[in-house]
């Protein structure tokens, strides 16, 4: 779907790739338009000119940074430039903006092994995240950016996008017991549902004003959608038979609610982003509980292991959490690359725990064993753009992305021998 564009366009783009590419975080980029001056070189005065229109230069001198080789890589996964163009941004990138020290993570070895399996998404500049696998082995993902959601089939490298709302630039995705795909509307307060079978797609607005962006949602075990909705402070919940919609506004200030999992008596557990705290949540009244964390602790998403111990990534800190849900006794370890690296997607998959370290680069795809309490660890092939969401597949392995790459892949857990990557 890519197509050839005009300059300012052109320029236009790139500007947004190094607007999303260089917040290290999503929502904890600095903000502002600082009075940066780029060094003088071939190259400046495009990236002044654009980029300078929209947002701070500070975005670029306070990037992480990357080889020539990485700079190209990225820019090609969001847009096509002319040969020449692209040689001479990137020369002037990786001159003035290399790599930075201290962010390579810290790998750890161990008898595990897997495979990547990555695939470039067909429309460039979307920002693809938060994949997921149906039963009958297709891969969705939604492209944020441009407010669609694509469907891979993995054994043909198949794919095909379906276009939505083009304000809803929809920030996650899940399936129903169906096979349906809903989308959280992010960019104007809606829910969407996708029927595969037809391309139909049914839109609920929300009821309040203020729920503005719905974030991530969760079936549960009777068929109900339950979400977050991160900047708007709510949590909400979708009756699909009857397009009920019910929002609560949580009491903790900026709480910031942001994943959540249902646990095998059907209470949902959410994680803060905004304040120490976990929560549950009554799926019939909505009741909300909360449980403290360590002074400091931010936690983006969270897993349920078999035994309802709940397990979470301390992204503030650095740690990986665990609690006990009867007691709400808490235990962290320091995650491998250590307290800045701030770990964001998690999953379990047969008791053990995987996610991933998002500030580092490569992003390190980590495992941890909770009864020897080890960790093992992975570099990411392409993992320069954040591993935001990671889910179990039907077989047992996992979804995984790259927002920043346009790229959606598995993770292929194995038993011993060496990693590998497949593109």
């Amino acid at each position: 779907m890519s197509r050839s564009r005009s300059l300012p366009l052109i320029l236009a783009i790139l500007s947004l790739i190094l607007a999303v590419t260089l917040q290290g975080q999503e929502g904890r980029q600095g903000g502002g338009r600082g009075q940066v001056q780029l060094p003088d070189g071939a190259g400046k005065e495009v990236i002044s000119a654009s980029c300078g229109s929209c947002h701070g230069l500070n975005m670029i001198t306070g990037a992480a940074g990357y080889t020539q080789e990485g700079w190209r890589d990225l820019i090609t996964t969001m847009v096509e430039l002319p040969a020449a163009q692209t040689a001479t941004v990137t020369q002037y990138l990786a001159t003035h903006f290399p790599p930075k020290p201290g962010r390579a993570p810290v790998l750890v070895p161990g008898n595990v092994s897997v495979t990547f399996r990555e695939w470039k998404v067909p429309t460039l500049g979307q920002r693809s995240r938060d994949p997921l696998q149906t039963k009958d082995g297709t891969i969705w993902w939604n492209g944020q950016f441009i407010s669609l959601v694509g469907r891979l089939n993995p054994s043909t490298g198949d794919m095909r996008e379906y276009e939505l709302e083009k304000a809803s630039r929809p920030h996650s995705i899940v399936d129903d017991a169906a096979g349906n795909i809903w989308y959280m509307g992010n960019g104007n307060g809606t829910i969407g549902k996708l029927v595969p079978a037809t391309g139909q797609i049914t839109v609920y607005k929300l009821p309040d004003p203020a729920a503005r962006d719905p974030h991530t949602g969760i079936f549960d075990k009777n068929g109900t959608l339950f979400f977050t909705l991160q900047q708007s402070n709510m949590v909400g919940r979708l009756v699909p038979s009857t397009g009920e919609i019910k929002l609560i506004t949580l009491a903790t200030p900026r709480a910031l609610p942001y994943g959540l999992k249902q646990n095998s008596q059907g209470t949902i557990w959410i994680s803060y982003n905004g304040s120490n705290k976990l929560a549950t949540m009554d799926p019939v009244t909505m009741e909300i509980r909360e449980f403290p964390l360590p002074e400091g602790s931010r936690s983006r998403r969270l897993a349920i292991t078999s035994d309802d111990t709940v397990w979470y990534v301390n992204s503030a800190l650095g740690r990986l959490g665990r609690m006990n849900p009867k007691t709400g006794e808490v235990k962290e370890w320091p995650s491998p690359s250590g307290p800045q690296s701030h770990p964001y997607a998690i999953e379990v998959i047969d008791d053990i725990i995987w996610y991933n370290e998002s500030n580092q680069r490569p992003d390190a795809l980590v495992r941890f064993d909770p009864k020897t309490e080890t960790f093992q660890s992975w570099a990411v092939p392409s993992g320069v753009g954040i591993i935001r969401h990671m889910r179990k597949t039907p077989d047992g392995n996992l979804t995984i992305h790259q927002t920043s790459t346009n790229r959606i892949g598995l993770a292929i857990i194995g038993k011993r021998g060496t990693t590998t990557s497949a593109r």
